[in-house]
C-alpha cells in the first residue's frame, strides 16, 4: 500500500457528480419501490439500467476493467456493473446482508479505474436507504 494515497488530500467530488450521485440513488429507489427485495442481481440491473436511460443518463453496464502490472495490461475478468456519465461507478448486489469485501471490491475498482465515486447498492433489503453505501476516493 502506499502511504502517500491515505494521506493525500483530495480534491472534493464536484457538484455536478454529487447531483449524479442523487439522481442514481432515486432511480435506485424507484425500481426498488416497484420490485421489492427478493429478485436476482441481474434484474435489478436490467431494470436500474432502463431507470437511468429513461432520466437521459448514459450508462455503460458489465465495463471491463483490466490491471495494468509491469505496464502490461491484464484483463483479469473485473467488471463494473454500471458507469454512469463516465463519473460515478456502481457496484449491485442482491445479497442478504453487505459484507466488507464487497465494500473493499468497490473501493478496488474505483483505485483501478481512477474514478473517485461509488454506489454500493443492495437491493435485497426491506428500505432501499439501508442496502446504499456512497464511497469516495
Amino acid at each position: 500500500m502506499n502511504h502517500r494515497d491515505t494521506k493525500t488530500q483530495r480534491e472534493p467530488i464536484p457538484e455536478q457528480v454529487n447531483q449524479l450521485a442523487k439522481q442514481i440513488v432515486d432511480a435506485s429507489f424507484a425500481v426498488h419501490s416497484q420490485l421489492g427485495p427478493g429478485l436476482l442481481e441481474n434484474v435489478y440491473e436490467v431494470c436500474l439500467i432502463y431507470e437511468l436511460r429513461k432520466r437521459r443518463l448514459n450508462v455503460a453496464a458489465q465495463v471491463e476493467l483490466p490491471v495494468i502490472y509491469d505496464n502490461i495490461r491484464l484483463n483479469t475478468g473485473f467488471r463494473l456493473d454500471l458507469l454512469v456519465e463516465q463519473s460515478v461507478v456502481v457496484e449491485l448486489k442482491a445479497v442478504e446482508a453487505l459484507i466488507p469485501v464487497h465494500k473493499a471490491q468497490l473501493l478496488t475498482y474505483l483505485k483501478l479505474s481512477g474514478y473517485r465515486l461509488g454506489l454500493l447498492i443492495n437491493f435485497n433489503v426491506p428500505l432501499i436507504k439501508d442496502g446504499i453505501q456512497r464511497l469516495v476516493l
